[in-house]
């Protein structure tokens, strides 16, 4: 059984390709981080190399050693994968040897399964010249050999690899789905399970992770906060709040990213409680600082902000100057107006 909340059309076309014999020797899942490809990719390492009577069943030996990471024909590659942890924290691209080791072990037949699989965490971190090499694979692939990368943005990676590569999209789950779930199958309080399964934006590997991390929670409040005080702030805490981000962007992208869709949640609540839809607040637990950021702004000022921060992410994904498309957004924060200004252009 497919242990995975949401994403019923990938395992639909899964199930369909096992059922055909029509596995694809690579597939490039993308999405957010949390939104299960990590989850997704293990389940089809187990389904294909299962030796149950309904894969993935999650009780043979090789489900699992999967489930375990010590089955000896998966292996998941990322930025740290034989790097001590000081080694590291200097890296930011998967390295070409890291890609050599992959053939080397790719033209080896299986060796205690059906299947070898190997899972590219992070694929968009691959150079040029690992990319290039890991494409000549793909090209020519061996039988019984699976590749499965995991991307945030198809666009981060060569073309050519893409092209190769069977797109898997991950879809957000529908908020009751993951509340259901956290309840379930984790053991949640149904109080908290709600609040998580807002602030997962849709992705369960989220809320699943917050469940069992208070300190990712904590991180989140603190940039929340900052995100909060830098929107009510003067100009030069604005400029300083942009060069500090922006200087992050070259070695941590998803640094920036995750700030920018803080900043896009919040201002989609204003939007909510603006236009009388509480229950569709993400943000759930602070509805009075909302209500309070909201209520000094114009509809149409909250709606041309969400189009700047909408703006900015798209241009820093097609690699423009982070500080000048960061700075420029500082400069479209809309300043409170008084109440009758409100009053007067929320009704037109």
């Amino acid at each position: 059984m497919w242990q995975v909340t949401g994403q019923k059309r990938a395992v639909s076309l899964f199930q369909r390709s096992l059922e055909t014999g029509g596995v694809s020797h690579a597939y490039l899942f993308t999405g957010p981080a949390h939104s299960g490809k990590m989850n997704l990719a293990r389940e089809l390492a187990k389904a294909v190399n299962c030796t149950g009577a309904d894969a993935p069943c999650g009780v043979c030996d090789s489900c699992r050693k999967i489930d375990d990471l010590k089955h000896a024909d998966v292996r998941i590659i990322g930025l740290n994968s034989n790097d001590t942890a000081e080694d590291a924290k200097s890296k930011t691209e998967i390295s070409i040897d890291q890609i050599r080791q992959i053939q080397h072990s790719a033209n080896l037949p299986p060796f205690e399964g059906k299947y070898k699989v190997f899972i590219i965490e992070n694929a968009e971190l691959m150079s040029t010249e690992p990319a290039n090499s890991l494409l000549k694979t793909l090209e020519e692939p061996e039988a019984k050999v699976i590749f499965i990368l995991l991307a945030v943005d198809a666009k981060q990676l060569l073309e050519t690899v893409v092209s190769r590569c069977q797109p898997v999209e991950m879809v957000p789950v529908p908020f009751r789905e993951i509340e259901d779930a956290l309840v379930s199958k984790h053991g949640l309080e149904p109080e908290r399970a709600a609040l998580l399964a807002r602030l997962s934006r849709g992705w369960f590997g989220w809320a699943v992770t917050a469940a069992d991390d208070a300190d990712l929670m904590e991180r989140r409040d603190e940039m929340l906060d900052r995100v909060i005080e830098v929107m009510e702030a003067d100009c030069e805490t604005r400029f300083a709040w942009s060069a500090q981000v922006a200087g992050k962007f070259a070695g941590d992208r998803q640094y920036v990213y995750e700030r920018l869709d803080l900043w896009l949640d919040w201002w989609r609540d204003m939007l909510m409680i603006k236009a009388g839809l509480i229950d569709n607040v993400t943000n759930i637990n602070r509805l009075d600082e909302l209500k309070e950021a909201a209520e000094p702004r114009t509809l149409f000022q909250i709606r041309q902000f969400i189009s700047s921060l909408q703006s900015a992410e798209a241009q820093l994904r097609q690699n423009a100057n982070p500080r000048l498309v960061l700075d420029v957004l500082m400069l479209d924060v809309p300043a409170a107006v008084n109440r009758k200004e409100t009053a007067v252009s929320d009704s037109r």
